[in-house]
């Protein structure tokens, strides 16, 4: 029986099938769209067993044994506003493998996003009601869509959990282009020029560069996903993230400091295509995840951006 892994080629995808090989299991079926060859090298040198392109893996599903599924595949551009896209993507896609889940009985965990609590006025908390949450973006309202619709059914998989994903970075990211993380953005341009550049605040209550956002390594992610991959506890819609925001200028001091430079911080307007829907805190409320069993400790922003940056970003490699 073999784990499915949607989005596999991509940045958390990639990672998960390095991870899932490190624990010794290969039977995997990759499902992506392959065409994008810049992902190519993200998958150097891993073990699985399939793979598949997305535009035709529902119609081949039925011929693979399945026993779980991470369902890490989704169209990501919080800069993108049709919303056609998402409904393709991250919606309609979506339903359709819970849907076979459902029908086969196969463990479903899918990605949700902290996209979905919109400017934080109701807070970051998993244990309140969603229904009222208001997104800021399309692609945040394609994952509030997909997360009310899925509290919706009555029938299921036998254990499912919806997984918001804070702001997460580490190694793979290097096809995302300007959706890739703060970090990597910041290395390049630090080793180009010397000078970072961050967005100006156009909030009175935050300061240049004192935005805030409960920033996840990539590794701590993946032993979230293991956790409930092993556990499969109580079924359910989770945050995915550490429970302890910081500035953005906390992670450009972590990043300088991890390459053993000096720091300069140059701000910039936020571009008009996102001001009105940026958002200006997040942070996850983990107390669900930690009731659930989870025990494991995060990393503390500077060991993860030194990890990220020495091992990774220096040496252009991949997990």
């Amino acid at each position: 029986m073999a784990i499915l892994i949607t989005g596999a080629a991509g940045f958390i995808g990639s990672c998960l099938v390095s991870f899932l090989n490190d624990k010794g299991i290969i039977d995997l079926i990759l499902v992506d769209d392959f065409s994008k060859k810049e992902k190519d090298r993200n998958l150097v040198k891993k073990s699985y067993s399939a793979k598949i392109d997305r535009s035709i893996f529902l119609q081949d599903m039925h011929r693979h044994s399945i026993d779980f599924v991470f369902h890490i595949g989704a169209r990501t551009d919080t800069t993108e506003f049709d919303y056609s896209i998402f409904d393709k993507l991250n919606l309609t896609y979506s339903k359709k493998l819970w849907n076979y889940c459902t029908e086969h009985q196969i463990p479903f965990l899918y990605a949700s996003s902290a996209a979905t609590y919109g400017d934080g006025q109701q807070g970051f908390d998993d244990q309140k009601i969603i229904t009222s949450l208001i997104p800021l973006n399309p692609y945040g309202q394609s994952k509030q869509d997909f997360d009310l619709w899925v509290l919706s059914q009555e029938k299921h998989p036998p254990f499912w959990v919806g997984l918001k994903f804070f702001n997460v970075f580490g190694p793979n990211e290097y096809h995302k282009g300007r959706m890739a993380s703060v970090v990597m953005h910041a290395y390049n341009q630090i080793q180009k020029n010397g000078t970072l550049t961050l967005f100006e605040s156009h909030h009175p209550e935050y300061g240049n560069g004192d935005q805030i956002r409960d920033f996840i390594y990539v590794k701590d992610l993946l032993h979230l996903m293991w956790f409930w991959y092993t556990k499969q506890a109580k079924s359910g819609i989770y945050n995915a993230g550490t429970g302890k925001a910081r500035t953005f200028n906390d992670l450009a001091i972590a990043i300088y400091s991890a390459l053993q430079k000096e720091t300069h911080i140059r701000y910039i307007p936020t571009p008009e295509d996102i001001r009105d829907k940026y958002q200006y805190y997040t942070q996850a409320t983990m107390t669900k995840t930690r009731k659930a069993g989870y025990d494991k400790p995060f990393y503390d922003l500077e060991s993860a951006v030194k990890d990220y940056v020495l091992l990774y970003l220096a040496t252009n490699s991949t997990y």
